[in-house]
């Protein structure tokens, strides 16, 4: 006899279980390496339920790495959007940096899963990526607008900055060490916005 039973569920809660369930073992185990029964068991439900909620293993992989492109770009650009400076781009990026090593589980499935999966790439592409960059695109011509920046494409423009942002998504393993000291993300932060804005090349006076 049961002296304590776990009050029900919605199906919104099932569903958000489930998801945070594969990022940890898509992260630890890769999307291969993951069974439906070891997601299943990791999430507290049985093996049924994620099929209820899901049509496949690959359905639950393009809706976790798409929400958590989605959260990525979202806080980046509404953080774009409330800078007091346009020049404030490496305070962005500091940010963006410590948030990545928090948030290292969604990151690995967001950036490596969807080199091996067509359709998640296509998916986060015309989803994600194209919807935001029209965001960035506005942002940068206001900024032109304003003589901030000098006139030339935004879409261009926009299109190199969140390039940028998606190498400092790899740095914590492929640009600096993992555990980098808040110094070191600063220098990288501000050396990725130094670039962007003022470019390689000595100005000649």
């Amino acid at each position: 006899m049961q002296l304590f039973n776990r009050p029900p569920q919605s199906e919104d809660q099932t569903r958000t279980r489930i998801l945070k369930a594969a990022q940890r073992l898509f992260a630890s185990l890769g999307y291969d390496g993951t069974t439906t029964r070891e997601l299943a068991q990791a999430a507290g439900v049985a093996e049924g339920t994620l099929f209820r909620h899901f049509a496949n293993k690959k359905a639950i992989l393009i809706e976790v790495a798409t929400q958590g492109w989605i959260e990525i770009l979202t806080d980046l650009l509404t953080e774009l959007s409330e800078m007091g400076s346009y020049k404030a781009v490496a305070q962005v990026m500091r940010r963006r940096m410590w948030n990545f090593q928090k948030n290292a589980d969604m990151m690995r499935v967001c950036f490596m899963e969807a080199q091996f999966h067509p359709e998640l790439r296509d998916r986060i592409q015309f989803e994600v990526i194209d919807k935001m960059s029209d965001v960035a695109e506005a942002f940068f011509q206001t900024a032109m607008d304003k003589g901030i920046y000098r006139p030339m494409n935004p879409k261009i423009v926009a299109q190199i900055f969140l390039g940028m942002f998606a190498i400092a998504g790899f740095s914590h393993n492929t640009m600096m060490e993992p555990d980098a000291s808040p110094q070191a993300m600063q220098e990288m932060a501000e050396g990725l916005a130094d670039i962007f804005l003022n470019g390689v090349l000595v100005k000649n006076e």
